[in-house]
């Protein structure tokens, strides 16, 4: 197509095709239009001849890069990346491209030397629309390569790629207005350069948040900490939920509540993130809760005691391993029959050793994991009993599930043990 094209208009160029329109065009404004009104009527008389000659050109020059990149995708084998570059319609803007380079060449044939500032503003203005067009061709194939790395990689280098990607388009779409601004009103290279230095700081303010959510994106992809569609928390803003967009200057976030949340993106790199995916993904959730009990519900074990829990089988054997071994301590200790004397049992001693037991014997707690039921510092509202241990499945709805009917049986279980439960009431 290229070679053809400048064959062609080199031969029409030969032939003064443009030129003796453009004699034709004078002759006839110059017989109908007065002298007075001549000038401006044969300018733009001229001018929609040239617009005539673009849209016809760029009609044929749509069809042509329209079916020829059509037919090289099929050549190809369907290649993906040609298929985003396909559908992201770049052969338009290489139809645009080509026909305003078309008039590029023969606009001095149509003006002449009859109109040297026509000719002045009318180059101007093509070679602003080519940057325009240029502008463009570089802005879908910059989203051609992005939307096929969004099918074709992994969440991480989605990442990096959609920062480099949106950086690119930002700064593209700076340095391409001002290249147009310059071409309009035919400031130098010399001076646009000047111009830059001179504003570098300005443009350094005024792009500081797209520069810093460039680098977040290039670091989440490399330290592979997050990645759309992760569930995450940030404590610092209160926010729950998975990823949906991660772009240069927001991320999104959906809320469980379905709101949808939003922070700068380069606060990723500053705030604390909490990324709970790993564990859902391994079907492992960790469960970390406490029960108080009243101090005064705590008693020994005596015999009233153990003949009330001896049939319960998840402690039976403890309980009489224990009691053989407290009975071997107290021989020749003096006062043995009382209670207090020599190690002995409690409740929540044996209470806790149930619950222990009961979630290792229990088929939805990992037993690959920690499994820990501790007592920690008294508080006034009691003695805090922490279950931690973890749900074999993460999902929110089953690990409710697990949790509630742990708790549940616990709470329950606890009045098997003449322990009193606090209802703590938290201020």
């Amino acid at each position: 197509m290229p070679i053809i094209f400048f064959i062609f208009v080199e031969n029409l160029n030969e032939m003064g095709f443009f030129k003796n329109w453009s004699d034709k065009i004078t002759v006839f404004v110059n017989q109908y239009i007065t002298d007075d009104l001549y000038l401006p009527f044969a300018i733009g008389a001229k001018l929609i001849f040239l617009i005539l000659i673009f849209i016809v050109v760029d009609i044929i020059s749509i069809l042509f890069w329209k079916y020829f990149s059509k037919i090289l995708v099929k050549i190809l084998g369907g290649k993906l990346i040609l298929k985003e570059i396909y559908s992201q319609k770049v052969w338009r803007s290489l139809a645009h491209f080509f026909s305003l380079l078309f008039c590029f060449f023969i606009y001095e044939d149509i003006f002449g030397t009859r109109h040297p500032r026509t000719n002045l503003y009318t180059e101007r203005m093509i070679i602003f629309g080519q940057v325009m067009v240029f502008a463009v061709l570089t802005y879908r194939l910059v989203k051609a390569v992005e939307s096929y790395y969004e099918k074709n990689q992994d969440g991480y280098r989605i990442t990096a790629i959609k920062a480099i990607s949106e950086s690119l388009k930002v700064f593209g779409i700076v340095i391409f207005s001002l290249i147009g601004i310059f071409v309009i009103f035919g400031i130098s290279l010399q001076a646009v350069i000047g111009v830059l230095g001179a504003v570098t700081a300005v443009v350094l303010l005024v792009f500081r948040d797209t520069i810093l959510g460039f680098v977040t994106g290039i670091h989440v992809s490399t330290s592979k900490n997050l990645k759309i569609g992760d569930w995450i928390g940030i404590p610092k803003y209160n926010i729950e939920g998975n990823i949906q967009d991660i772009n240069l200057l927001t991320t999104k976030i959906q809320n469980f509540d379905k709101t949808i949340s939003t922070i700068p993106t380069y606060d990723l790199m500053s705030t604390e993130i909490r990324n709970h995916q790993i564990m859902y993904e391994g079907s492992s959730r960790r469960i970390k809760r406490s029960v108080y009990f009243n101090i005064k519900s705590f008693t020994f074990v005596d015999d009233a005691f153990y003949d009330k829990v001896k049939d319960i089988n998840l402690i039976s054997a403890y309980l009489d391993r224990k009691l053989r071994e407290i009975a071997e301590s107290k021989k020749g200790i003096p006062h043995a029959d009382r209670l207090i004397n020599g190690q002995q049992l409690t409740n929540i001693g044996l209470f806790r050793n149930y619950v222990l037991n009961f979630l290792k014997n229990n088929p939805k707690i990992d037993q690959d994991e920690i499994i820990l039921v501790r007592q920690l510092e008294i508080t006034p509202q009691g003695l805090p009993l922490e279950i931690y241990c973890f749900a074999n499945k993460a999902d929110l709805v089953d690990y409710e599930r697990i949790q509630a009917d742990i708790f549940d049986h616990i709470l329950t279980a606890a009045k098997e043990f003449d322990l009193e439960v606090m209802q703590v009431n938290k201020v």
